[in-house]
């Protein structure tokens, strides 16, 4: 057998997680993010596949007005992260860290404990007060053990009419990923200028470079924007650990696309304008309402998986930032332009110095440069 012979199809290396390792060097991950926040850079993938030795065109965010057209649609997350790390200790004094992951029922949340194997059912964990109220405690008691996340189910000791999201930002942290271990961001600066639901643990990035004035200038221009939530959990950042990605469960995540949404995704594309999702969150929104056929309203939750091979309802283009490697975000982005071409794209990102991951830099992957992958 030659060597020709032995190589991989592509389809066979687009299931494998290995296919989506890359390096990065650490001083590339941005530990703080662009001021102001539409002064990061834009890389812009504009050619279709036939094109992919094109280079990307080079930008700042606050350029891209000049990139959409009349008639386009932006569709964003106003998902609003909720300050879910606490801090606190056992009974017997040992140290505790934990990250809520969504409510369960009144005043009982999932959430992932540090350290978790010590928790045993009936443990009970006091909460310090955050910032200058360490004087306050919240008391929880472990009741119940997730498989699926690894995680603890909390019931917190709270007055039958007091939830704790009344309370949250008297004990809680908003929680920067592992990856920011330097960071001097106030806490609005891992907030959409667009926030407004409460309930995520982690920001949908993409939409962090939005100014009021940049989308001011985009609405003038005729590009109007639209809304949909998807609480950002454990699900998003969950990391990969098959080798063959098709065996890999999603951890469902809570979505709304609203009716008003619905109409103006439909009111676009009979005028033949374009439907541009403002990060990866919103396309799992979007894709997870229409997976069993055509966009309807839909409150509910998602496990939507997308990799290479997934066949496109909704979503013609994506504003995104730069994924980690081996994660479920990363596949996404090659559902839509290619594996190889966006590993190519990302050693080109690396060489000209792009920050990455949550406070990093963005791409825009226009329509045209998914015509001819899909």
């Amino acid at each position: 057998m030659n060597q020709e012979d032995q190589k991989i199809p592509d389809v066979e290396l687009d299931l494998c997680l290995s296919s989506y390792d890359y390096q990065l060097p650490a001083d590339l991950i941005a530990q703080n993010p662009a001021v102001p926040r539409d002064s990061s850079r834009l890389l812009v993938v504009n050619s279709p596949e036939t094109g992919r030795n094109k280079p990307p065109l080079h930008h700042i965010f606050r350029d891209l007005p000049n990139f959409l057209q009349p008639g386009d649609l932006l569709v964003m997350n106003n998902t609003k992260v909720i300050p879910a790390r606490l801090y606190g200790s056992k009974t017997t004094g040992a140290e505790v860290e934990a990250l809520l992951l969504e409510e369960c029922g009144h005043n009982c949340w999932l959430a992932l404990v540090k350290p978790g194997k010590r928790f045993k059912l009936g443990s009970e964990i006091v909460f310090r007060g955050a910032g200058n109220r360490e004087d306050q405690i919240l008391r929880a008691e472990v009741i119940d053990s997730d498989e699926d996340t690894g995680g603890r189910l909390l019931r917190f000791d709270l007055p039958p009419d007091v939830s704790l999201m009344q309370v949250l930002a008297d004990f809680g942290e908003i929680p920067l990923p592992p990856y920011i271990t330097a960071s001097s961001a106030a806490d609005e600066q891992y907030q959409t200028v667009y926030a407004q639901e409460e309930g995520a643990i982690a920001a949908p990035t993409a939409g962090l470079h939005f100014t009021p004035d940049l989308l001011g200038k985009l609405t003038n221009i005729g590009i109007k924007q639209a809304f949909v939530t998807l609480h950002v959990g454990v699900g998003t950042f969950r990391p990969v650990e098959v080798e063959d990605v098709t065996t890999h469960n999603m951890h469902e995540e809570w979505i709304e696309v609203p009716r008003e949404t619905v109409e103006m995704i439909e009111s676009t594309q009979a005028k033949g304008g374009r439907i541009i999702a403002v990060g990866t969150t919103v396309v799992r929104a979007l894709e997870g309402a229409a997976e069993l056929g055509d966009l309807r309203p839909f409150v509910g939750k998602t496990n939507l998986f997308i990799y290479p091979g997934y066949k496109w309802r909704v979503v013609d283009g994506l504003i995104t930032n730069f994924h980690l490697p081996k994660s479920s975000l990363l596949m996404l982005v090659s559902a839509l332009i290619g594996r190889e071409r966006l590993l190519n794209i990302y050693e080109t990102a690396m060489a000209c110095q792009y920050r990455f991951y949550s406070f990093g830099d963005a791409m825009l992957i226009l329509p045209t440069a998914k015509e001819q992958f899909t």
